[in-house]
């Protein structure tokens, strides 16, 4: 039942997203996450200890922020199948709360028409929201592949991988992967502090997106086939030659695919926080000058990736129930 869960909250949250209204009431699963995060890091991340010291807790750290999300969901799941005839239906609606199709759309639009109606300033305004990299450091071209990167790298992480692990593991499944990457956002980072403590976070999140990062790239040649002007050879090529350059082991699948699709060149050396950091290129020969237009056709292919992935899970779901 578990893909069947993961089928009904793609179609869910694809058509009514997280409404701003909880929001505002209630917070989302990644802020509780955040908290307990940030009090693990205040409790166990000291100074002064010595680095084997922090790496230890911060294994113990990642158990917690895995383990008890992860234990709460699963009771919850086991409540709403005995107390309610349509338990299902709303263990699908709790499990949209891992999923992000219709806000990252949205955000990823919003640089493109920032950038057609304000201007540059305006479009990074609009980026600096999903993006970590510098804004001010971005001409125009660099505000948009800033925004194609994003969308491919969070199709992959903030859509299929939870997706992937909601089919997997049910409510507990998504809720844990949410909670583990969000742990790598917050203290998975190569810096003084988080060096050490949050070295378990950052591998164990490279380890749980594998398989979604292989998939959204696959999704990404495929949807290429249907979008008016996308290059689904060049995707493929484009993934086979460069995925594996790129410093994570994970977002230069998806990114590939998407320049290799658009024939753009993304990636490369980026800004962060004032350091420079030296990456290879994905779609090596494609043009650097990205424009709004490409952010849009980004989006279609977006959409038609996504699509084929709630057919993917549906049909997965039928054969399941049929066997």
């Amino acid at each position: 039942m578990s893909f069947l869960i993961a089928f009904l909250s793609l179609v869910i949250e694809f058509a009514l997203g997280y409404p701003d209204w909880l929001f505002r009431h209630v917070g989302h699963p990644v802020t509780w996450f955040g908290r307990l995060i940030s009090l693990l890091d205040r409790r166990l991340n000291r100074d002064a200890d010595s680095d084997a010291l922090r790496r230890r807790r911060g294994v113990q750290a990642l158990l917690v922020i895995v383990l008890v999300p992860g234990i709460i969901a699963l009771v919850v799941e086991i409540l709403l199948w005995q107390i309610f005839p349509s338990g299902l239906l709303v263990v699908a609606i709790l499990a949209t709360s891992m999923l992000s199709q219709k806000s990252l759309a949205e955000h990823v639009e919003g640089v493109a028409d920032a950038l057609d109606n304000g201007g540059l300033a305006v479009g990074r305004v609009a980026v600096s929201h999903i993006v970590g990299r510098d804004p001010e450091t971005l001409d125009r071209a660099g505000v948009c592949r800033a925004a194609i990167e994003s969308l491919a790298e969070n199709f992959s992480d903030g859509i299929v991988a939870p997706a992937f692990w909601i089919g997997v593991g049910g409510l507990p499944g998504g809720v844990a992967y949410k909670a583990a990457n969000t742990a790598d956002s917050m203290i998975g980072h190569r810096t003084p502090r988080h060096e050490a403590f949050g070295r378990a976070a950052a591998r164990f999140d490279d380890l749980i997106n594998l398989p979604a990062s292989r998939l959204t790239a696959l999704l990404i040649v495929l949807a290429a086939f249907f979008v008016r002007g996308a290059d689904a050879k060049n995707a493929w090529r484009t993934v086979r030659r460069d995925a594996r350059k790129h410093r994570s082991p994970n977002a230069g699948w998806p990114e590939a695919a998407m320049a290799g699709a658009l024939g753009l060149s993304l990636a490369g050396p980026r800004s962060y926080g004032g350091v420079m950091v030296e990456d290879a290129f994905m779609g090596d020969g494609g043009r650097r000058e990205a424009e709004s237009a490409d952010i849009r056709q980004a989006l279609q292919l977006y959409r038609t990736a996504d699509f084929l992935l709630i057919a993917l899970f549906g049909m997965i779901a039928v054969i399941v129930l049929v066997a």
